[in-house]
């Protein structure tokens, strides 16, 4: 083998990986020598015969496993976003590695004791604002893990991880597969009934790729899928098409995951019960802002309510203009997008196909730059020829308004059959002060259908407005000014952590900024005000089927993770159950099906967190009324104020109250129920 370049240092432009360089193979002796002197480095701090201090046990913890850790980033980023088989099975070998390693540290007992000790001393310890949220977060992290438990108990907790791990990669690689696999190939003009040359160019593309030149493909990208259902007059292709995409992750084959979440609510309920806590609900929530199960069904009830009144009335109207196109069926699933489209149309002359030239992928990411920059003072300069992982991505520097470096920006903005599905933002770096100062290095995934060859890429709203949303986590990552690596930028509670992204949003559907980059790809004429009125007059449109879709998903998470054990679950019994019980309407499914539900089981990251989304979108209508109270949208001290106590400040703030400090007071939940039309 040649050397390694992951266990060199690196020289490239910016500290990025080198990509270049990089193979597959290298990454198994990187984990393994990463690993060994995390190892080694984590055993020195526990046997420390000095007694304990913040420096030399917290401090030094922050300043560990830095291979380790650059070599994870830049692995798991790469298996995200551009894998392949030998990276996947390296995935898969890894997941339990990982989690052993996790808790060989987590449940080293010296190494507890000494931060117990410490946390016992806190009071005397003279530690400032940070220092002080750091050692409550490796207390809590080090609890939560089972260092306190004895000895049988840790070695369950062990055997749970590794297994959880386990499962969680083969969730997410199961679904992948899935998706890559299949295509709805169109070749006739029945085919393409009713599609729009947007649509008919990016599928000629898709096929391109797959080599079926001269034919069109329809992938379940939700760029590509979503499009066809709205626009498809064929409607047997379009329940073709839906029940595949409904369908991932439950097709009864070596990919089917429902076996897999089963098992995966049964070890995550034992766990939380090994823990002391009655439920896997009850303990994710300990350590967020909601804290408790029922204070997540109340807003989730809250919402649920006016949802479903306002749905029932848009079925009506769906069902109404099918009739008056001579059709005599109930609307499915894969009828609502169909005529929703017709409705929006009819009542307010509003046709995706008018608005989504104006919506070009280039002007929509200037956008958001221009956004970033009367916020925040930060420009973005593209660098050219820099070494990245597929053609497609981007890099840009990002300076503040001194012109000083703040750090790195890589878009990755189109679909392929070797990304998973979805938007997210990662980092490949992230900023803090431990090593002198070292900038972020972030990046934003997306599976926007690409445009053909010297053609421009457009966009729905809904695809613009995700361009916004993780530019929001882009930010917040991007923005980070702290010490310490475990309080870096979106290191935050998980019900905290969406409001700089869903706050974001909010500057996308401005008039002052779509007046300015909503530009015609053809004729570069500003998208004409009488559109504009109409797509802003049409914001809340579908918001009963988008809340229901949306809220399902987080009640049924919350749910499921208050079973007391997984043993002999039928997923897809329990879900159609769980459903007829809040009463979702046949019209309409989950956003994400419990099969295919990757927030909840690739990885417990939004595990019985789904909710999050809206717990956070609570705060953002709020906090954006911050700006329209200040009378102008870009205000400097309430940009200020959102800089110092939400971008900038990381997971070093209690988030309640940084809040609190931004705003002058809570949130209320009238704004979102505005936000969303659902106000009475």
């Amino acid at each position: 083998m040649t050397t390694n370049p992951l266990l060199a240092d690196w020289t490239t432009p910016f500290g990025l990986p080198p990509f270049g360089d990089i193979a597959p193979e290298h990454f198994r002796e990187a984990f393994d020598k990463g690993m060994s002197e995390a190892r080694e480095e984590v055993n020195a701090i526990a046997d420390n015969p000095e007694p304990a201090s913040f420096a030399n046990t917290i401090e030094a913890m922050e300043k560990s496993g830095e291979l380790l850790s650059r070599t994870a980033r830049t692995f798991y980023n790469l298996s995200g976003a551009n894998t392949n088989p030998e990276l996947q099975a390296i995935e898969r070998d890894m997941a339990p590695k990982f989690a052993q390693h996790s808790s060989e540290t987590f449940q080293n007992k010296a190494l507890y004791e000494r931060i117990a000790t410490l946390w016992q001393e806190k009071d005397a310890l003279d530690l400032n604002e940070e220092q002080a949220r750091v050692l409550e977060r490796y207390h809590t992290m080090f609890q939560r893990a089972g260092a306190g438990l004895g000895t049988e108990e840790k070695a369950r907790m062990a055997e749970i991880s590794k297994k959880l791990a386990s499962l969680g990669t083969s969730f997410a690689q199961n679904m992948l597969k899935d998706e890559a696999d299949y295509q709805l190939v169109l070749e006739t003009k029945d085919d393409l009934a009713g599609l729009p040359d947007f649509l008919i160019a990016s599928a000629a593309e898709a096929a391109k790729e797959r080599g079926l030149e001269g034919k069109y493909v329809i992938t379940l990208s939700r760029s590509s899928i979503e499009p066809f259902l709205q626009f498809s007059s064929n409607r047997s292709l379009r329940e073709k098409a839906f029940k595949a995409w409904s369908a991932r992750g439950e097709n009864n084959g070596e990919t089917d995951n429902r076996q897999i979440v089963a098992e995966t609510i049964d070890l995550r309920s034992e766990k939380a019960r090994l823990l002391g806590y009655d439920s896997f609900a009850h303990f994710k929530l300990d350590d967020t802002m909601a804290k408790t199960p029922e204070a997540v069904r109340e807003l989730l009830t809250k919402v649920w309510s006016p949802a479903l009144e306002r749905a029932k009335a848009e079925e009506d109207k769906l069902a109404d203009m099918a009739a008056s196109e001579g059709e005599n069926f109930e609307i499915a699933p894969w009828d609502w997008r169909h005529y929703a489209e017709k409705v929006r149309k009819a009542e307010y002359a509003l046709d995706e196909t008018e608005l989504k030239p104006y919506l070009q992928l280039e002007n929509i990411i200037a956008a958001a730059f221009d956004t970033a920059h009367r916020l925040f003072g930060l420009t973005f300069e593209e660098k050219k020829g820099l070494a990245v992982y597929h053609p497609d991505v981007r890099v840009f520097e990002v300076k503040n308004k001194d012109g000083e470096h703040v750090g790195l920006f890589l878009g990755d903005y189109f679909a392929r059959a070797s990304k998973r599905s979805g938007a997210w933002m990662s980092a490949f770096r992230t900023q803090h002060r431990m090593h002198g100062n070292v900038s972020p290095i972030i990046v934003n995934v997306m599976n926007f259908s690409k445009g053909a060859p010297g053609q421009a890429s457009l966009l729905t709203f809904d695809d613009a407005r995700t361009l916004f949303h993780e530019f929001g986590h882009a930010l917040h990552g991007l923005l980070s000014n702290v010490t310490y690596p475990i309080v870096s930028g979106t290191s935050v509670a998980r019900d905290f952590v969406e409001l700089p992204s869903q706050l974001y949003e909010h500057w996308l559907s401005q008039p002052e900024v779509l007046s300015k980059f909503a530009v015609h790809y053809k004729t570069g004429e500003p998208m004409p005000k009488a559109l504009l009125d109409k797509l802003l007059a049409a914001e809340n449109f579908n918001q009963g089927f988008a809340t229901l879709e949306y809220t399902a998903c987080a009640l049924l998470d919350l749910e499921m993770h208050l079973l007391p054990s997984g043993k002999d679950l039928d997923v897809s019994a329990y879900e159609k159950q769980a459903l007829d019980t809040i009463g979702m309407p046949k019209s309409i499914t989950m956003r994400h099906r419990i099969p295919h539900f990757a927030h909840a089981f690739a990885g417990d990251g939004y595990s019985a967190g789904y909710y999050s989304y809206m717990w956070s979108e609570v705060m953002d209508a709020d906090a954006f009324g911050a700006f329209e109270e200040a009378g102008d949208i870009f205000d400097p001290e309430v940009a200020k104020r959102l800089f110092t106590h939400i971008y900038s400040a990381g997971g070093l703030p209690d988030p309640a109250e940084t809040y609190r400090t931004f705003r002058g007071r809570d949130p209320k939940i009238d704004a979102l129920l505005a936000k969303r039309g659902l106000a009475a």
